[in-house]
């Protein structure tokens, strides 16, 4: 029956193709999303018919807009590759069609301003499906996993981003992407970056945002990258109005501008920051902040507009902040609010059956001792946790309002 809606829903993707009246007509950014995110595409996971049917959304979206085609067929920039077994080994591109064999596609739109240089500006269109690898989702009943905001918020930023470009800033030329197999391992980026359909030495900086969708109350965005160039930096604070900045030089982050920053170029990355509905069933197009979306592709659209005259932008290595994170054996079992900046570790949720909500913690604690351990920030959370096994029994102390909590906890 799925398979049957899916077909007719195709059909009347096709049917809706719009006239030329029609392609005047911008498409809102709620329009966008609630496409993208839309049951009838079952999550989009990699390599599913609801992928292909978002895949043709976005083509036909650029279409409309008159982007010229620039992958290797149309809109499209397909790629076969084997699932890893092993977290640790390379995928297997362009292998033979066959069992095991998933087929990944890059949707890719170029807005041709006769300019020397690209930017790139890009946001991963796959998710989860009925609850793939990666899913944080417990129940034994599959639930589709829409993925508004991971990551229909990012690619419905784009699409309008490249809707204000067509019209302004002429400076550079503009690379429009939406990749595939990001929950799967940067695999469309990836593939992209040493596959590239342009000049690859004319790309200028690459633009990603990923989880956009849910900016809160105190306008926290979190900007990375920021040290990838020796301008940007300044660049992001000079046109800051609207936001709470959180700033993070590094290139190197779990989206797919690092597929990029690891070919030398330098990133700017967007987030707003994980929920308690992450890579779960309840992370639907209600639950977004439609008006901060707008917000942010305005900041992105000033912050292009600052940089247009500025030529190509030199690129600086930054540090791997990742490779200084601890291992660790065991979990608290919560969401940290990676945009906190205050002292500790906010928890942002709390998941079921875990230690932290067996010992009473609740969403909105700040931990600031685990252990013997203060916890000043994330690092030294995750420096403390590392410390502990499983079975290991220890106290944790929360901040909840203005006072202190002290509880038992057991991993």
């Amino acid at each position: 029956m799925k398979n049957i809606v899916l077909i007719l829903f195709l059909t009347v993707l096709i049917a809706c193709k719009p006239n030329s009246e029609e392609k005047s007509k911008p498409v809102s950014i709620k329009e966008d999303v609630s496409f993208l995110a839309d049951d009838k595409l079952e999550g989009r996971q990699t390599g599913t018919k609801g992928e292909k049917a978002a895949a043709d959304y976005i083509a036909m979206r650029f279409e409309t807009m008159g982007l010229e085609a620039k992958g290797t067929d149309g809109y499209f920039q397909q790629f076969l590759f084997k699932p890893k077994t092993d977290p640790h080994q390379e995928v297997k591109y362009n292998v033979k069609d066959g069992d095991s064999t998933i087929t990944g596609i890059n949707v890719i739109g170029f807005l041709d301003n006769n300019a020397k240089n690209t930017i790139i500006i890009g946001a991963h269109y796959d998710h989860l499906g009925y609850g793939a690898e990666g899913s944080l989702y417990r129940d034994k009943e599959q639930q589709i996993h829409n993925g508004a905001d991971d990551n229909a918020s990012g690619v419905a930023v784009m699409l309008n981003l490249a809707q204000k470009l067509k019209s302004a800033n002429t400076g550079n030329n503009y690379l429009f992407m939406a990749f595939s197999g990001e929950e799967m391992g940067l695999l469309g980026s990836n593939y992209f970056t040493k596959n590239a359909t342009i000049d690859f030495q004319n790309a200028n900086y690459m633009i990603n945002m990923d989880m956009v969708g849910r900016l809160k109350n105190n306008n926290t965005l979190a900007v990375y990258g920021l040290g990838t160039s020796p301008i940007l930096k300044q660049v992001v604070k000079a046109n800051n109005a609207n936001f709470k900045i959180i700033e993070n030089e590094s290139g190197v982050g779990p989206s797919d501008h690092t597929s990029f920053y690891l070919a030398d170029i330098p990133v700017l990355h967007f987030f707003t920051g994980q929920h308690e509905d992450y890579h779960k069933p309840g992370d639907d197009t209600e639950k977004l902040n439609i008006e901060g979306m707008a917000l942010i592709s305005g900041y992105i659209f000033d912050i292009i507009s600052d940089l247009d005259d500025n030529g190509k932008l030199p690129f600086r290595k930054t540090k791997n902040e990742s490779e200084d994170v601890p291992r660790f054996k065991v979990t608290l079992g919560v969401v940290p609010d990676y945009l906190f900046d205050g002292k500790g570790m906010r928890i942002d949720g709390i998941s079921e059956d875990k230690p932290a909500q067996k010992a009473g913690l609740q969403k909105g604690d700040v931990v600031v001792k685990l252990g013997d351990s203060l916890v000043t920030d994330m690092m030294s959370y995750m420096r403390a946790l590392s410390a502990f096994d499983t079975g290991d029994k220890t106290k944790v102390v929360v901040k909840r309002g203005e006072e202190e909590v002290e509880a038992a906890l057991e991993f």
